[in-house]
């Protein structure tokens, strides 16, 4: 797992994230908004926002290569407040593949580290 402390706002650090990902060829699957979600229950909690991650042709390759692996797809970039300060976290692509055991699909998670590091890393300041 990939995890850091940044000095960006979460809502920024999501705008950054979104940037990273635009940058990158990658597509944004979902933005799930934790804390706007606990407000429709009445409730107010801190940041807690996950941006789903992937590609068509990258998913098209995942399944070739290991058909169960599907259900690990999009992959998730969790931004959060813990203590007033804001983190942001990610599980590699290559750690969230390996328990497959499947070379094809390693080859693939290591081309989506390269990509994951550079959208991770529009959220580092």
């Amino acid at each position: 797992m990939r995890s850091f402390k940044t000095s960006l706002g979460a809502d920024e650090a999501i705008a950054k994230l979104q940037a990273g990902i635009e940058a990158t060829g990658m597509r944004q699957v979902a933005h799930i908004n934790g804390q706007a979600n606990a407000l429709k229950i009445g409730k107010e909690v801190p940041a807690d926002q996950i941006l789903e991650v992937f590609r068509p042709d990258f998913a098209i390759r995942v399944w070739e290569a290991c058909k169960p692996a599907g259900h690990d797809i999009p992959l998730r970039v969790h931004v959060y407040e813990d203590n007033g300060e804001t983190f942001v976290a990610c599980r590699m692509p290559t750690e969230v593949f390996e328990p497959f055991g499947s070379d094809a699909l390693m080859e693939i998670g290591e081309e989506l580290d390269e990509i994951f590091s550079k959208i991770l890393s529009y959220a580092e300041a």
